[in-house]
């Protein structure tokens, strides 16, 4: 329907003579305003310096109103678009032979897009942010996908620097503990059991072959063991999860294979290396950062940035058209540094698009739940799992906008009942499949003229989610299917309790089953969008 509108629109910009401006379209807020509304008149004015309600009453007069119920004008220049019931029903009879296929459109067009997400340090287990970020980073690849991107997900192991160092650290310490010596823990080290059980794992593997080394003798094994044996758990947690990645790459390769120094001379031969104070800069205000910044310390060793840096010329030299990066809310002051290291090395900011998520509130029951048995700090992505499985995590973290506040209350997760919004959605899709257990469904027969209002409702709401799943590609952002299932689930449940679906009247249950039938494959598609199961009973 969008895509309709948008072309007739587009004809009569051309019919005008008017600029061929990207055409915006809506869904109103309010039903009363119609099925679909644009400001492309107030958008023109801008260019015209023409009243916006002229520039819409020109519009209205060279568009064919065959399919169209009523256009109005509103307020400062929308036009509102209310469209013909024949022509809903001609919809929603392509939508039932096409299927999943109606609602998607090859917008990518064979376009390469990296997504990288999660990059947790392998210091820790996977908190409830990593878990946001990892159910974002998935959905956003199975809508560019579906949208005929051609996506690659990576998550990028810091496995170098001081925090892998910590680690070991910690576990030495931790170690030092069985073999009766006692050690102070550096306030800056790593603490939780999972510290204890590394070191219970080493001293069964090496007895007392570690007993008596220092840390500078035995640090480079506890390193190693520790950070490997973390990463193998955090790549369980999120295979059980649902989310895979196409690549793992290592910050240690990155060094290994001399891609850090390569980047460094680069930047260097390109005029953006500078030395002073005895350290390395990075010359990041020559494209809008508020300060340079050191990519090898004066001491010789090199900062997390510099890997960083090579770890994007790596990217671009395999020829993404867009890179897509999801990163904590805490990493807001890193956005300007990469976008500067990026265009530096020849790639245009805007190809570059860094998503920030922001944390988890935990509730049970509205109180806050903060502690952990196994991390000690944090509550971990396993254990909300454990508790109340990878497909209702996985849809809350979808409920709301990456960078808004999430509060996530563990009780209402586990209720079977509208307050839990990935029962509802889901029990909807089952409770539409155990009708069709019992009667068969022929789409040449439905008759449109025995839909009722509501019906008609549930049938407009099925035909813009296209729109909805188009937006969400667009400004890259899943949470809008999440918003969509819960609409259509809510007004599917409230017919179903008005309305028998199967009934004597053949007539009357073949064009019902054709409604459920639609709504099913909406339903469908955004859970395998969100990357949640469909259930066929619940």
């Amino acid at each position: 329907m969008h895509n309709f509108l948008k072309n007739k629109l587009s004809e009569a910009l051309k019919k005008l003579n008017y600029p061929q401006i990207e055409i915006e379209v809506e869904i109103p807020k309010n039903e009363a305003f119609g099925d679909l509304s644009t400001p492309i008149a107030m958008e023109i004015s801008r260019h015209l310096k023409k009243p916006p309600r002229t520039i819409a009453e020109d519009i209205i007069s060279t568009i064919d109103r065959d399919i169209f119920e009523d256009i109005q004008i509103a307020g400062p220049g929308f036009i509102n678009f209310t469209f013909k019931n024949n022509y809903i029903f001609s919809e929603l009879s392509e939508c039932l032979k096409e299927e999943e296929a109606f609602f998607v459109q090859n917008t990518g067009k064979g376009r390469k897009i990296q997504i990288e997400f999660v990059s947790a340090n392998p210091t820790g287990p996977l908190h409830l942010g990593h878990g946001r970020g990892a159910a974002l980073g998935a959905a956003l690849a199975n809508i560019l996908r579906e949208a005929g991107y051609n996506v690659s997900t990576e998550y990028y192991i810091n496995d170098a620097g001081k925090q892998v160092e910590l680690l070991g650290l910690s576990v030495y310490v931790a170690l030092q503990k069985l073999f009766g010596k006692e050690m102070e823990l550096p306030e800056e080290c790593y603490k939780g059991e999972y510290i204890n059980e590394l070191a219970k794992e080493i001293y069964d593997l090496y007895k007392n072959d570690l007993k008596d080394k220092s840390f500078d003798e035995a640090g480079d094994l506890l390193i190693e063991f520790s950070y490997k044996k973390i990463l193998n758990d955090i790549m369980k947690d999120l295979e059980d999860f649902g989310v895979v990645f196409d690549k793992w790459i290592s910050e240690r390769k990155l060094y290994h294979t001399g891609e850090v120094q390569r980047t460094i001379l680069k930047l260097k031969e390109l005029g953006y290396i500078y030395e002073k104070d005895g350290a390395l800069w990075f010359k990041s205000t020559a494209f809008g950062d508020d300060k340079d910044r050191v990519i090898i310390k004066n001491d010789g060793t090199y900062t997390y940035f510099a890997s960083d840096i090579a770890y994007h010329k790596n990217k671009i030299e395999r020829g993404f058209d867009e890179l897509i990066n999801i990163w904590g809310a805490d990493h807001h002051g890193y956005i300007q540094r990469v976008k500067a290291a990026v265009q530096a090395l020849g790639m245009s900011p805007s190809q570059i698009k860094i998503l920030l998520v922001q944390m988890v509130n935990l509730l049970r029951e509205g109180k806050p739940v903060q502690m952990s048995k196994r991390a000690g700090t944090f509550v971990t992505l396993r254990e909300l799992i454990d508790e109340i499985g990878a497909d209702t995590t996985k849809f809350i973290f979808l409920t709301r906008r990456h960078d808004s506040q999430l509060e996530f209350d563990i009780e209402i997760a586990k209720r079977q009942s509208q307050e839990n919004p990935v029962y509802y959605v889901q029990y909807a899709h089952a409770r539409i499949n155990s009708i069709f257990e019992k009667a068969d469904i022929n789409p040449e027969k439905f008759s449109g003229e025995l839909f009722n209002e509501n019906e008609i409702k549930i049938i407009k709401k099925v035909l813009m989610y296209p729109m909805i799943f188009d937006l969400s590609v667009q400004m890259r952002e899943p949470h809008r299917i999440t918003f969509y299932l819960q609409e259509l689930a809510a007004i599917f449940h409230s017919y179903y309790h008005k309305y028998r679906v199967v009934s004597e009247d053949s007539n009357l249950t073949e064009t019902r089953l054709c409604l459920c039938r639609a709504v099913m494959l909406a339903l469908r598609h955004g859970l395998k969008m969100l990357g949640v199961k469909a259930p066929e009973k619940m």
